[in-house]
């Protein structure tokens, strides 16, 4: 019985000491907890510390030079607006050319290949066929039959004129004159179209093969016809187009028609040809609507022809709209963070002898993108003379995001 009391005072008198520590506990817990949270605004300069962290990044005059980081201040630029639009390059339908057979024949040779540069006038291959020399042969009793008549006429005309032929056989020779006339003139108006010398052919040269001419300057596109095939009159033989006449075709839609006027200037990439800019102005915007897409036909002279443009490539293009003069930016100084576009303004310090950069991330508003350059609209006015990186922001924002995780750690 004596032994029991004796436990249950122990347990007693034991209680208040463990409930002193846990009493400990807790107020320790409150301490440390008071010491984290920063009674005396310890934590708070931390936090502080921390958001500079991620607005600025310091970086040292090796580490400057190395990047080779421009600074200057934010300068005035001429910029232009910009209408984006796609198209490919064209040739105008009267530097195209389609050549055919103008009468049925074999084609007896071919003198060129796809690629080749032909002239005005050239040889492309030549036709053979009884008709062609049909033709001729007619033509020569045709223009022998006229010479006579036209001596026959002007003898009638004399007998007629002095009253002694008859006016019966003046006026039928006159007819038969005309008549044949009229004939030897359609014969020859055939032979011409056949590029035949007529003046050869009334003396009697007849052409056993007739060529087939290019009637344009230009390149072979195309060749449609093989070696003894018969080709039909108005077959295709070949396809020419002169690029020395190649232009940029845009479609631009409805909604930036009225900013597009003649006289601007345009640059644009061949897409299968990366890396090439080329320049072209507009001299004709087209007065009707595509359909599909809604877009009307804006036609630029491209200012320097390279040989690689071929028509039918596709092409992108800016069309420039207007200058004017903003506060401007290489692509290069902006980073876009968050949905919102930062430039860093650059401070250098001097300190024993050392020199360190600092560079402040400000917030800005953006506007006209031209070759490059973008528009700043700053959201507050910065410092008198301040200087602001031209270059490098998504290295300077990697740096500040670097050393404020590095300081959370």
């Amino acid at each position: 019985m004596k032994k029991q009391i004796i436990y249950i005072l122990a347990l007693i008198l034991t209680v208040p000491v463990f409930t002193g520590c846990g009493s400990k506990s807790a107020d320790t817990a409150e301490d440390s907890h008071k010491h984290v949270e920063g009674e005396d605004g310890h934590e708070g300069e931390e936090g502080e510390h921390g958001e500079e962290g991620m607005s600025a990044v310091h970086l040292s005059d090796m580490k400057f030079q190395s990047l080779d980081i421009k600074v200057d201040e934010i300068p005035t630029r001429p910029l232009s607006g910009v209408v984006e639009a796609n198209g490919q390059l064209e040739v105008p339908p009267q530097h195209e050319a389609t050549v055919t057979a103008i009468i049925g024949a074999n084609v007896t040779s071919i003198k060129v290949i796809e690629g080749d540069q032909v002239n005005k006038e050239q040889v492309l291959g030549y036709l053979a066929h009884p008709n062609l020399s049909s033709i001729q042969s007619n033509y020569v009793r045709a223009y022998s039959q006229l010479k006579f008549l036209e001596k026959e006429y002007e003898r009638q005309k004399k007998l007629y004129e002095e009253n002694v032929g008859s006016g019966k056989t003046y006026q039928q020779t006159l007819a038969d004159y005309q008549t044949i006339k009229g004939e030897a003139k359609g014969y020859e108006a055939q032979l011409k179209q056949l590029n035949l010398n007529v003046s050869k052919i009334q003396n009697g040269d007849i052409y056993e093969n007739v060529p087939v001419v290019s009637p344009i300057k230009g390149y072979i596109e195309k060749v449609e016809v093989q070696l003894g095939q018969f080709v039909d009159p108005q077959t295709v033989m070949f396809r020419i187009v002169n690029t020395d006449h190649i232009h940029a075709d845009l479609m631009v839609f409805e909604k930036d028609v009225y900013k597009v006027k003649k006289g601007q200037k345009i640059s644009f990439t061949v897409e299968s040809v990366p890396g090439t800019t080329l320049t072209a102005e507009i001299y004709s915007v087209g007065k009707q609507f595509e359909q599909n897409p809604k877009a009307v036909h804006v036609h630029a002279e491209i200012d320097q022809k390279e040989d690689f443009l071929i028509p039918g490539m596709y092409i992108n293009g800016r069309i420039h709209t207007g200058e004017k003069p903003v506060l401007a930016l290489p692509e290069s100084a902006i980073i876009e963070e968050e949905g919102k576009p930062f430039i860093f303004i650059a401070e250098v310090h001097q300190e024993d002898g050392e020199t360190e950069w600092s560079f402040r991330a400000v917030e800005i508003r953006t506007g006209l993108v031209d070759e490059g350059w973008v528009e700043i609209k700053l959201l507050e006015p910065l410092p008198e003379g301040a200087k602001v990186a031209w270059n490098n922001a998504y290295y300077l924002i990697s740096e500040m995001k670097k050393g404020s995780t590095e300081h959370g750690h």
